[in-house]
């Protein structure tokens, strides 16, 4: 994909959105524009974080993931199953029924994502102890890499140009195949992610050309075909116990959840989660009101992975099962002995592409004009009211001064400006209500009783 592009999981059902505005009031890069009554997701700003699938009360959010079939297309089948899948399941469930099912389902192979994280946690302890800039960054989650790209691109040269646990065990699990005799091309590697971000990241990958994956499933499909399967049988007896997985150390297990990284760094290190956090505490890192920090784990959702947006158990519950699970496996080696014996391999292999700024939100390329708009910006804030209702389609009022200046909107988008505006004769009525139109849709204001809250609302 092109350098310049994002590829973006997250989807607007245009037929199922009503234009009710929570996406828009809870996109952390303010990515989000209502036009004709539709909500519209900026490519160039969206950073898959999931917050709008999130707060949609309609599920018109939605996610495109590769269709399941797609895995038939390869002889060699290998599922990639991160540790927050198993934390999905009742204690009852053993890690063992649950990888045999997914071979019933068609997978040839089923490994662990985490099962490389200790050589990359090695990794990273060593290029952090050599950073020139503190703290050092961590790369682990998408949604932050792309968010440092556009909103924070000052700080890209502090984030750890290291693989992430998808991408290293993709690679390594392909080595390991082909090394068994099996040609590349015949060898499929799917993840099954948690998260929207991941999504985009294998199909457009950040600071590499092409992803060592060939596609990523959902999840919640994921877990309902295994679970749906697991209950239909009357005992564990009658599930095949298959291939015997190596063992995750208790650290890898933990990997992804908060403090995953952050507990197993050197110095000072911090873990913050949840994208709103880690903007506010992003913020105060470039604005230099942090000192003696030497590692900042950044992850977009509350609890991490465990609260991926496509996770679809409790967070909590979740988290609470990976640590019970980790603790009975105390004394297991960080480091499988599988994957030291590829350490040479995995060692030069490890290392993401340089990290390019996509300071997309800048009101202009050129310095200077930028400025000048910055200037036109906060004179256009001189009249707008500050009450960021929203009902000019755009999140708050400096959002639509911007949008202005970019000529993407005009002054009269404001309801408010639209009254003092009718009062001193510079707008009919007639005009304000075609501009309400065409941020809401013609027929908005007309009365339907079928709304969400409504007297007549269905299921009400």
């Amino acid at each position: 994909m092109a350098e310049d592009s994002f590829y973006h999981a997250l989807k607007v059902d245009e037929k199922t959105c009503y234009g009710c505005t929570h996406c828009m009031n809870v996109c952390p890069t303010g990515a989000i524009r209502i036009r004709n009554g539709i909500a519209s997701i900026r490519p160039d700003w969206c950073v898959d974080c999931g917050e709008c699938m999130r707060a949609c009360p309609v599920d018109a959010i939605f996610v495109e993931h590769d269709d399941f079939d797609r895995i038939f297309n390869y002889k060699c089948r290998v599922a990639l199953v991160p540790a927050v899948l198993i934390g999905q399941f009742p204690a009852k469930v053993t890690e063992a029924e649950i990888f045999s099912v997914m071979r019933e389902l068609g997978f040839t192979h089923v490994f662990q994502t985490e099962h490389t994280a200790g050589i990359i946690r090695k990794a990273m302890v060593e290029t952090a102890r050599e950073a020139e800039e503190k703290p050092s960054i961590s790369s682990f989650c998408p949604a932050i890499v792309r968010l440092v790209q556009i909103k924070f691109p000052s700080l890209l040269d502090q984030v750890l140009n290291i693989k992430p646990p998808i991408d290293a065990s993709a690679v390594y699990f392909r080595k390991r195949l082909e090394d068994e005799g099996i040609p590349s091309e015949d060898i499929g590697i799917f993840y099954v992610t948690p998260c929207a971000a991941k999504i985009a990241a294998v199909k457009s990958p950040v600071g590499e050309e092409q992803s060592p994956l060939d596609g990523v499933i959902d999840m919640r499909f994921i877990y309902n075909k295994i679970y749906r399967l697991i209950k239909s049988r009357h005992n564990s007896s009658s599930v095949s116990p298959g291939e015997m997985l190596p063992l995750l150390s208790p650290g890898s297990i933990k990997y992804s959840l908060t403090e995953g990284e952050a507990s197993r760094m050197e110095g000072r290190c911090l873990a913050i989660d949840g994208i709103h956090n880690v903007i506010e505490f992003l913020e105060k890192l470039e604005n230099d009101e942090l000192g003696n920090v030497d590692f900042l784990e950044l992850r977009a959702c509350d609890q991490s992975c465990a609260g991926g947006v496509l996770v679809g158990g409790n967070r909590f519950l979740t988290t609470e099962r990976l640590n019970k699970r980790a603790k009975r496996f105390e004394g297991v080696a960080d480091i499988p002995g599988d994957i030291k014996a590829y350490t040479h391999f995995m060692n030069h292999n490890m290392d993401i592409g340089i990290l390019e700024p996509r300071s997309m939100m800048a009101l202009d390329e050129d310095m200077g004009e930028a400025m000048r708009k910055m200037q036109q910006v906060r004179h256009l804030m001189c009249f707008l009211p500050g009450i960021d209702c929203g009902a000019c389609g755009a999140p708050n009022c400096q959002s639509l001064a911007e949008d202005i200046v970019r000529r993407e909107s005009q002054l009269s988008a404001c309801v408010f400006i639209q009254r003092m505006m009718e009062k001193h004769s510079k707008l009919s009525g007639e005009h304000a209500l075609k501009i309400i139109e065409k941020v809401w849709g013609k027929n908005r204001l007309d009365k339907n009783c079928n709304k969400k809250g409504a007297e007549d609302e269905a299921g009400g």
